[in-house]
């Protein structure tokens, strides 16, 4: 992260024996995860009460977006051992819920999707009665491949809007408004499946207007559960902050949320898409 941020802004320091536990575990078992690899804000909360966020797919994103540190590049081949290292990982650390994301694959034909199956497996395998989240790339609107995460039934599927209509061109370039929110809306239709989360990022340069309306989108789609956090720019590289959201309007902007009918709603400056998720849950 970059500049000086407003005293509203303060992540809690790392606490070195949890952080120390948990870098072994994802070390010796070959895993990443997005806490370091997004340089997340709240590693060292969640690394200090002992969760994690597991990146599947290697390192690599075949996408820049232009607000994230995942790296972008030429991606390595999908390891097919890596969803039962995972869950081996889940079991060590004693996770009873687990949240699972990936980069953007489009190299590959499924988008990914065959491994965030797999791992839902291993996990229910190694670890029964943990509860499992999964963050899913857009699968380039391919409905199949979201069918088969759905099918290996995760309590919980999400899918981050990420900002506004207006700025998908300037901060989303290769994603699509529309197209995230046809995937929510495939996933939400579903009978009987798993509840659907979205987040936006707010600091952008986006209008209160146009956020209320991509509220409404959200909640037109199916999506229950939201969350909503100030973008803060990961280095000098990535967009600037257009503006620093004070607390009050993080606190109005939950209101209208829940008049909406979000059934689970979390807004605050460092509230982002797997914090806390299992206390949304």
């Amino acid at each position: 992260m970059t500049g000086r941020h407003p005293p509203w802004i303060r992540a809690a320091a790392p606490a070195p024996e949890r952080t120390r536990r948990l870098d072994e575990v994802t070390r010796r078992r070959g895993l990443h995860t997005v806490c370091q690899s997004a340089r997340c804000p709240n590693l060292g909360d969640c690394w200090r009460r002992g969760t994690a966020t597991f990146l599947l797919l290697g390192s690599r994103c075949t996408r820049g977006c232009r607000f994230c540190a995942v790296e972008a590049g030429q991606p390595m081949p999908a390891d097919p051992a890596e969803p039962e290292r995972v869950a081996q990982a889940v079991r060590e650390l004693g996770l009873q819920h687990a949240v699972l994301t990936s980069v953007t694959r489009d190299d590959l034909p499924d988008g990914g999707a065959g491994q965030f199956a797999a791992a839902i497996q291993a996990i229910r395998r190694c670890q029964p009665g943990c509860t499992v989240e999964v963050l899913v790339p857009d699968f380039g609107g391919q409905r199949e491949p979201l069918e088969q995460v759905l099918e290996a039934a995760p309590e919980v599927l999400g899918h981050n809007l990420e900002t506004v209509a207006r700025l998908y061109p300037r901060v989303r370039p290769g994603a699509n408004y529309q197209r995230s929110l046809t995937l929510l809306g495939a996933a939400a239709g579903r009978r009987g499946g798993a509840r659907v989360k979205s987040g936006l990022m707010v600091g952008l340069g986006e209008r209160w207007e146009e956020v209320l309306a991509a509220l409404s989108d959200l909640r037109e789609a199916g999506v229950d559960m939201l969350t909503v956090g100030q973008y803060l720019s990961p280095s000098r590289r990535h967009l600037p902050v257009a503006r620093y959201w004070r607390p009050r309007e993080f606190a109005a902007l939950a209101v209208r949320a829940r008049a909406l009918g979000f059934a689970a709603v979390a807004c605050g400056p460092l509230v982002r898409s797997s914090y806390h998720a299992e206390q949304m849950l």
